[in-house]
């Protein structure tokens, strides 16, 4: 073979190159959202009006498909994210002090919340002028109580918090094994490794499924149009903007304010870094389905990793502010109205007790009738005002999840803040880009500093 065969460059195409071709462009997710949305509303009006049965059936083996996907995954992922939450503890310098001022916050931020749904109730009596009747009203097939709540925490098995999805009691062994894990020290590592391994492998699965969310969001919202009707919503009218407004004021009024004064950074990077968990939450009424999600955008607002793999896990499960707060506030005033009972200043300061307290009682997928049979049986409201919102629970739920996951995100921000262990430079860039893939972010490794 001769040197110039070898050295000889491949001959180049002569003529114009070709052109790059038609390419469909790439929709954000969050307009893919607000189109399942606006479709969903679309279809559900057809199906309701025109009597459209395969329409009607198709959207509600949507939307269920959807929530059974993200319940699939929910159980274990609840398991091993608080499992090694509390592990990743031990990364953590000061971290009984991090965890202690992580709930502090919890409840003062509760606490806001329940005065709120309270002064709301009050001032518009949700309750009067809807037509509704205690015969309207159904008990639920299960309810809440203090002792059902304590008794409860324990399991009988191992086996069946999973195959039940009783987050509770999972939270618990989670929590038990956790602790467990730490003080073996070295010899629990392989099992720590492998709860680490497992739940990349959840996150990566669920991250599958949160990108169904505009299908998903098509057949939630379309069967619940099609199945409740504006008539029925008109019934609930004041009940329903009540519930809106004092989550909104919460989401927008309160939240901005302890980031401004108590975090003292722009709240308007806030909603910017947290706003695809969010719109996640609104739509998917998780906030344990939207735990991933929730985690990457607290630590793409500068808080640690250690940190945020041990607040958010904690808080998907505990943090409500929405479902434990404002809606059982709201909801009690709203069945008391309609049974005829008068509450007094003790029942306002049980509802606010019981708020600040039981709001690990919610913990679960979607939902807060727990939280608000434990407040009615604490308030000796009748149980069959539970039947009374139930026709128009999801319609509430989508904002309540998102205020609830708003939260969620925002006190690990807060508490990093003040024990100046947050990352300004991350928080200021953050943007309301769409989180990537499990496994396309290159995690930072923060080494977290003792507090001051």
């Amino acid at each position: 073979m001769s040197a110039n065969s070898v050295s000889a460059e491949p001959e180049k195409p002569s003529g114009p190159r070709p052109g790059p071709g038609f390419r469909i462009p790439k929709v954000p997710f969050w307009a893919q959202i607000v189109a399942g949305l606006v479709l969903g509303v679309l279809l559900g009006w057809l199906a309701r009006s025109q009597d459209i049965g395969w329409l009607y059936t198709t959207l509600d083996k949507v939307g269920s498909i959807f929530v059974q996907l993200l319940k699939l995954a929910v159980a274990p992922l609840v398991f091993f994210a608080i499992l090694v939450s509390i592990t990743n503890l031990r990364k953590v310098n000061n971290a009984a002090r991090l965890a202690s001022r992580t709930l502090l916050w919890f409840m003062i931020t509760s606490l806001i919340a329940v005065a709120i749904g309270l002064a709301i109730g009050l001032l518009t009596n949700p309750g009067a002028g809807t037509g509704l009747t205690p015969k309207d009203g159904k008990a639920p097939e299960g309810s809440g109580s203090w002792i059902d709540f304590l008794t409860g925490i324990v399991p009988t098995d191992v086996i069946t918090p999973f195959t039940e999805l009783n987050v509770l009691q999972i939270v618990f062994m989670a929590a038990v094994a956790g602790i467990a894990a730490l003080k073996l020290g070295e010899r629990a590592q392989p099992i720590l490794t492998l709860s680490e391994a497992v739940l990349e492998l959840l996150q990566k699965a669920l991250w599958w499924v949160i990108r169904l969310a505009p299908i998903g969001t098509i057949g939630l919202i379309g069967f619940a149009i099609a199945d409740y009707g504006w008539d029925l919503i008109g019934k609930y009218a004041t009940f329903t903007a009540d519930v809106y407004i004092g989550c909104a004021l919460v989401l927008f009024g309160v939240y901005p304010l302890l980031l401004a004064t108590a975090a003292r950074v722009n709240p308007l990077q806030f909603y910017k870094g947290a706003w695809p968990a969010i719109q996640l939450a609104f739509v998917s009424r998780s906030s344990v389905g939207t735990m991933p999600v929730t985690q990457k955008v607290t630590e793409r607002l500068g808080v640690p990793k250690e940190y945020t793999s041990f607040a958010v896990p904690f808080g998907a499960t505990t943090k409500m502010d929405g479902c434990a707060a404002i809606y059982p506030a709201l909801a009690a005033i709203f069945i008391a109205q309609i049974f005829g009972v008068q509450l007094g200043i003790q029942d306002y300061l049980l509802i606010a007790f019981v708020s600040v307290v039981g709001s690990a009682a919610t913990a679960g997928l979607t939902g807060a009738t727990v939280m608000l049979t434990l407040t009615l049986s604490t308030l000796g409201l009748p149980l069959e005002g539970v039947g009374l919102l139930m026709a128009i629970d999801p319609i509430l739920d989508m904002m309540r999840t998102a205020t609830n996951v708003a939260g969620q995100a925002l006190i690990p921000v807060v508490v990093a803040a003040r024990e100046k262990i947050l990352d300004h430079d991350a928080y200021n860039s953050a943007t309301a880009s769409p989180v990537e893939d499990q496994g396309a972010e290159s995690d930072r490794e923060t080494t977290v500093p003792v507090a001051a």
